[in-house]
């Protein structure tokens, strides 16, 4: 069993070295100081740390001078547990780790039996005395209730008490992108990353789609006094977390409904020419999807997977435009240049060797014209009036999809053989 254990470890990373880029994903990290009660560092201690959600377990021991780190943790509750024979067992329970958290755990071990355990419950919040950034964590059940537009995450930011939406800066942006400036910052100057690893568009700074929130463990913004690695934007740094596999499987399905046959006519709506009644709202949004993640192996390996869809419909605005009346293909361009029509200014013709002259009365030869461009008017919709009025419309049909998987994977305690290979998501 433990050489196919191992087997499978090896075929798993080396498939998940092509996702090599993906491996990232954000950690945090326990450490402290074991001692007795006299206050003498105890080296050799074995520290345990037991995700409960998974039952993955990391393994150090203390050096010399009762030093113990347990770095990469992925984030979540932890079990603490401090062994040492001619000491209590010291277990603590509670502990939850937030992404690039450091906490610092200092454990002092009773003298007695190793079979005895003294067991602590961390009520409190774990104090942050590593780092001095200046951040704000919005776990799973917050991003879920939190009312956030069109269910974008990156919303969130906002939240954090010194960012403002601005306008975009783009052309190229693509669908739920926003531009915010966090603290006086300039435009495209918050950090994004995904899993720890960066999440930004390259083109402009702004962040690439982030999953929906039913797929989102925590997201956390840090606004000030960023550490060094954390520190390559001016404005501050958004961190989002995926979801993981359990031991157990957990899932849901989600329906977000807008639709026209819910709601009144607006008071301030326009007004439809043809009826002269105002015109209902026709707009139809549908917003579903679903999670799903459990174990594939107890302890070891777990899987996570979701999909949103996103469909809207509703009737075309009105756009205008305009087009060659008939009178204007004859040469007639009287009504088009008249004050009725907004424009009465005389056409003129080309400039050549002195100031351009006006066609008499707005009338031009037809033969002017120019056959291609005759030919492609020939295409064109009819004017509605003298002055060549086109009123149009294009529905509008949208459609947008989001896929998240994630994989991790854990077969060695001291945290050798871990990886998370996560596909992105897919708007």
């Amino acid at each position: 069993m433990n050489r196919t254990v191992k087997d499978l470890s090896r075929i798993f990373l080396i498939l998940a070295l092509g996702c090599a880029p993906l491996w990232a994903q954000g950690t945090a990290q326990i450490s402290g100081t074991v001692a007795d009660p006299s206050g003498a560092r105890l080296p050799g201690v074995e520290v345990t740390a037991t995700q409960t959600a998974t039952g993955v377990v990391r393994n150090v021991v203390s050096n010399e001078t009762g030093l113990y780190v347990l770095p990469s943790l992925p984030t979540g509750p932890y079990r603490l547990e401090v062994a040492l024979p001619g000491f209590r067992t010291f277990v603590r329970t509670g502990v939850v780790l937030e992404i690039n958290s450091n906490p610092v755990i200092d454990v002092t071990l009773e003298v007695g039996q190793v079979t005895e355990t003294v067991e602590v419950q961390a009520n409190a919040a774990l104090v942050e005395t590593r780092t001095v950034g200046v951040g704000q964590i919005m776990e799973s059940r917050q991003i879920l209730e939190l009312p956030l537009n069109g269910r974008n995450v990156t919303e969130l930011i906002t939240l954090s008490g010194a960012a403002v939406t601005t306008e975009m800066s783009s052309s190229r942006s693509m669908s739920g992108q926003q531009n915010i400036r966090v603290a006086g910052g300039l435009s495209g100057s918050v950090y994004y990353s995904l899993d720890g690893a960066s999440h930004s568009n390259p083109y402009d700074n702004l962040s690439l789609p982030l999953p929906f929130p039913d797929a989102l463990q925590e997201f956390k913004v840090e606004a000030s006094a960023l550490a060094a690695s954390q520190g390559s934007r001016s404005g501050a740094q958004a961190n989002a977390v995926t979801k993981s596999g359990t031991n157990e499987f957990h899932g849901g399905l989600f329906e977000f409904v807008r639709n026209d046959l819910f709601n009144a006519t607006e008071y301030f709506a326009a007004v439809d020419r043809n009826t002269g009644k105002k015109k209902h709202s026709t707009l139809k949004r549908n917003q579903f999807g679903g999670t799903l993640g459990g174990p594939i192996m107890r302890n070891k390996l777990f899987f996570f997977g979701g999909y949103q869809g996103t469909t809207i419909r509703s009737d075309p605005s009105d756009f205008q435009s305009f087009v060659p009346t008939p009178a204007m293909l004859a040469g007639d361009f009287t009504k088009i240049r008249s004050a009725a029509c907004g424009s009465p200014v005389p056409l003129r013709t080309t400039y050549s060797d002195g100031a351009p002259t006006g066609f008499v009365n707005n009338t031009i030869n037809p033969a002017l014209f120019n056959p291609v461009a005759l030919n492609v008017i020939k295409r064109l919709p009819a004017a509605q009036n003298e002055c060549g009025l086109v009123t149009y419309g294009i529905p509008n049909l949208e459609d947008g999809r989001q896929i998240v998987g994630k994989m991790a994977a854990h077969f060695n305690e001291a945290g050798e053989d871990h990886a998370a290979p996560r596909a992105p998501a897919a708007p």
